[in-house]
């Protein structure tokens, strides 16, 4: 089975990373390490489209196995872990973990990945933060892309977040907890995310094994620095309004064919918001899945081919 390597890109701001809490060391004072994976099975290392895959807010990239095993036979899919997450280092100060901070990690990795193969074709898959990260990178002019995004997925996520699912995310978001085991901890990440729609034992498995780390006395804990919940819990129902005209913006700004994917049961993405995102700024084609909340996994074939068939299809093919 095709697996992907490990790798780190330094990038610069948000201050020194706090190293010995995170999972990665130091590289300076005005730098942290962010960690990817990545996928090929093109046998090309040098293939010059280039995937990327962003996760949500708590998750990690690994969540894009399935996904990126398809894509990964015709593309060079990356798949990062957002700072404070995963493999990558966690941030000293804790109010950069915002969205400003991730898309400047993101340009550094762009920038780094052209420079090991030059990109021709751009492409990029975000669920929920990692699409909102998405559009701030598609949705700038002028941002120093080696090449513009040309497909754009947005998982679950748009302009407009309902308040209540934030609400909802913010009760379990950073709190400490310690498991005995994997399983433990996957029994108690399921109970907080049925939402994500039926997975077999097996799938859901692995989708948590990269969701923890182990710990000095044999227990496991969750993967994230919980110091990412601080700016979440500092957000307010009037920031997160007047931050929704900016979101916007962004969104009418994005040149790239865009395809939204939405839960029918999301409590985060509103039909009347996926509704408006079809008929304004790029004009979304909208796919929804039955029995599905916040927020699809796109480990289900169903959902991978949405997206495969999207993402590979030949240029002019989606506008006939």
């Amino acid at each position: 089975m095709i697996e992907p390597t490990l790798n780190y890109v330094p990038c610069p701001g948000a201050g020194a990373p706090a190293a010995s809490n995170g999972p990665g060391p130091a590289t300076g004072a005005t730098h942290h390490r962010m960690a990817y994976w990545e996928w090929n099975a093109t046998g090309n290392p040098q293939h010059p489209h280039v995937v990327v895959c962003v996760h949500g807010l708590s998750r990690q990239g690994r969540d894009f196995d399935t996904l990126a095993r398809a894509l990964s036979r015709q593309a060079r899919v990356v798949c990062p872990d957002v700072v404070g997450r995963g493999q990558s280092d966690w941030l000293a100060d804790p109010m950069g973990y915002q969205i400003p901070q991730y898309a400047a990690d993101m340009l550094a990795l762009l920038a780094h990945l052209h420079q090991q193969a030059p990109i021709g074709t751009l492409d990029w898959v975000g669920t929920s933060m990692g699409g909102l990260i998405g559009m701030g990178i598609a949705g700038q002019p002028g941002l120093p892309l080696p090449a513009p995004v040309r497909r754009l997925v947005l998982n679950d996520v748009g302009p407009a977040i309902e308040w209540q699912a934030l609400q909802r995310i913010g009760q379990y978001l950073g709190q400490p907890v310690r498991f005995a085991s994997l399983q433990e901890a996957a029994d108690a990440m399921w109970a907080i995310s049925t939402s994500f729609g039926p997975h077999t034992p097996e799938q859901w498995l692995a989708l948590s094994r990269p969701m923890v780390r182990t710990l000095p006395d044999g227990g496991v804990t969750l993967h994230y620095d919980p110091a990412i919940a601080v700016p979440f819990r500092a957000l307010t129902q009037e920031a997160a309004a007047a931050g929704e005209a900016a979101l916007w913006q962004l969104y009418d700004h994005i040149p790239a064919q865009t395809l939204l994917l939405r839960g029918a049961q999301s409590d985060l993405l509103s039909r009347p918001t996926a509704q408006s995102m079809a008929q304004r700024g790029p004009r979304a084609r909208v796919v929804e899945f039955e029995g599905v909340g916040h927020a699809p996994t796109l480990v289900a074939a169903d959902q991978v081919a949405v997206v495969a068939d999207f993402l590979l299809a030949a240029e002019g093919a989606l506008r006939a």
